[in-house]
């Protein structure tokens, strides 16, 4: 898996919007302003949003993730070479998923054109 698929999974979503607010070289995936996917300059892996932080620590005690350096407790960075692509694509589907469902009902009615 590669920054590329990464991107394209992002791309893919809707109301999907990159960005690099750091400078560097960063990927940061937003959905209303708010962020749900982030590759670092070291490009290893993807750091996405769980459900919980006790979500985040069963991830990590399966060695599906680590701790996402500068986030939250749970939040996790997937490395990509070590999950199958659809794990991958649910993390960050998940990981959107999450972070929408946080929008104002308005602004989901806007992104969604519902």
């Amino acid at each position: 898996m590669t920054r590329e698929l990464v991107n394209e999974i992002c791309q893919g979503l809707a109301g999907a919007t990159w960005s690099d607010p750091w400078g560097g070289g960063h990927d940061a995936w937003k959905v209303g302003d708010k962020m749900f996917a982030c590759i670092g300059v070291i490009q290893d892996g993807v750091s996405v949003k769980t459900p919980s932080i006790e979500d985040a620590q069963l991830l990590i005690d399966m060695g599906r993730g680590v701790k996402a350096p500068y986030f939250h407790r749970s939040w996790v960075r997937v490395d990509w070479t070590a999950v199958s692509k659809a794990e991958l694509r649910d993390r960050i589907e998940t990981s959107y998923g999450l972070v929408f469902s946080g929008l104002t009902k308005k602004l989901q009615r806007e992104i969604s054109g519902t």
